[in-house]
């Protein structure tokens, strides 16, 4: 109670940029379900006050919360979105640019999940709440434009993905980046961190190899189907590759759907729902039939958002029943590799390595020592844990873009930890991390290798 009155307090929000219309009041049963004409959200894709009041507002978030810990903001903190959502939801509060910039500013790595006694899911809140400001919020004419291009036109399709990808990696291979990134213009836009962040595109894309069937090595123990990503596929074929051969090494056949899309997580996460549903239907028919138990990603943010595609249908709804049952058969390739037991015999290598915890594998699936027990099961490898190997890297989708400043300093504290930890090998299970990681260890010179499990599993189990 005292922790509940203590919060209510408008004065803690001084500086938050956070105006409300009048001290807090109990609302009645009556008014829980508040009506469009009082709410500042719409009918459709709104956070919910059976979902937003299981917060109790006790604080134990806020040290878990990468922004609150960079600014020590209440209004970027966890229960302060919450709040806000919940100030907006009454009429409270416009759903305007600081409401905004806060949700903007939360990088949705779900640590205040892990925290919170009450079971909040925050994740579901934050997309819900960036799905109002899709709806209900004019950004500048070229946010829209850029968050159309990417969320609408490119990650949806294949076929432009790979356009795009080639004239990227001609680009690349000529050196034109290389002399962006060091001139005047990408120093005038602060676009020098934003170029180095980008992925090295693929010489032979994974696209390759999608629609093809790979058969076990030895007995079969298992038929799976692998989710390949989107953006993956032009920049990630080793990881792809390799997580295929250690599935096979396992005595897995392993399917490679062919109509298979985007898994849509960046563009739920942006609060971009329509496009994720579009694309949920189309992955539910790609991945139809009882032929394959298990569906494979070797992404934790992939991961994430399949099984959690429920969240984007009506539970009640044909849809909702297919996500139901596609979500259920979704899982983690370290998480599918435990459960499943490694049987390739593996030489030996001698690594010192550290883990840095996926935001949405751990958080957001709650897998966590899987991967560490696949590393344990190579023969010579060592592993030290680093300081808060579960606080997020920076990278969160595409965060290191849009709020790059933030994210170069999450990273910076990230590649302190890694250094300090003494391991000549930083491993992690999301490709997005990947890259963060590895534009860490060249922007901080700590020499240190950046790898997937799955390419150590694959390395050990290689012969020769």
């Amino acid at each position: 109670m005292i922790l509940a009155q203590f919060w209510r307090r408008d004065d803690l929000w001084e500086g938050c940029d956070i105006v409300t219309t009048g001290p807090y009041t109990a609302l009645p049963d009556a008014q829980k379900e508040f009506q469009e004409t009082l709410s500042g959200f719409s009918a459709t894709d709104r956070p919910l006050y059976k979902d937003y009041s299981r917060c109790v507002h006790c604080g134990l978030c806020l040290d878990h919360c990468p922004t609150y810990r960079l600014w020590g903001k209440e209004a970027d903190s966890p229960r302060g979105r919450i709040r806000q959502m919940k100030l907006v939801d009454e009429g409270r509060l416009e759903l305007g640019e600081s409401f905004v910039t806060h949700m903007d500013r939360c990088l949705d790595c779900r640590a205040c999940e892990t925290a919170c006694p009450s079971g909040v899911e925050y994740g579901k809140l934050i997309e819900l709440a960036r799905a109002q400001i899709q709806q209900k919020y004019s950004r500048s004419w070229a946010s829209r434009m850029t968050r159309d291009f990417v969320y609408r036109w490119l990650l949806p399709h294949p076929g432009r993905i790979r356009f795009v990808a080639r004239v990227a990696r001609l680009a690349q291979v000529t050196g034109l980046q290389g002399l962006v990134r060091a001139s005047q213009v990408a120093r005038l836009f602060g676009m020098q961190e934003r170029l180095q962040l980008l992925p090295r595109i693929d010489r032979k894309f994974f696209d390759a190899s999608v629609g093809r069937t790979f058969p076990a090595i030895g007995a079969r123990r298992a038929r799976v189907a692998f989710f390949a990503g989107c953006i993956a596929r032009v920049t990630f074929t080793e990881l792809n590759d390799a997580t295929i051969r250690v599935l096979q090494a396992n005595g897995c056949e392993v399917v490679v759907p062919a109509e298979q899309r985007c898994c849509g997580a960046l563009a739920a996460h942006a609060g971009l729902r329509d496009v994720a549903r579009e694309l949920a239907l189309i992955n539910f028919r790609a991945f139809a039939g009882s032929d394959f138990g298990v569906i494979v990603t070797n992404a934790a943010g992939c991961g994430s958002a399949l099984k959690e595609y429920l969240h984007l249908f009506d539970s009640h709804s044909a849809s909702g029943d297919d996500a139901a049952e596609f979500s259920g058969r979704v899982r983690d390739v370290t998480e599918f590799l435990d459960q499943l037991g490694l049987v390739a015999a593996m030489r030996e290598l001698p690594l010192r390595v550290t883990i840095q915890d996926s935001c949405h594998l751990l958080h957001g699936q709650k897998v966590r020592e899987a991967p560490r027990r696949l590393l344990r099961a190579i023969p010579g490898v060592e592993i030290v844990e680093m300081t808060r190997a579960d606080q997020c890297c920076g990278s969160a989708g595409v965060y290191n873009v849009t709020e790059t400043r933030a994210s170069m300093d999450l990273l910076a504290e990230k590649m302190t930890n890694a250094a300090a930890s003494g391991a000549t090998t930083i491993v992690t299970a999301n490709p997005g991390c990947m890259l963060q990681l590895r534009a860490g260890v060249t922007m901080h010179g700590t020499r240190q290798n950046v790898v997937h499990v799955v390419e150590l599993l694959d390395r050990a189990m290689a012969k020769g």
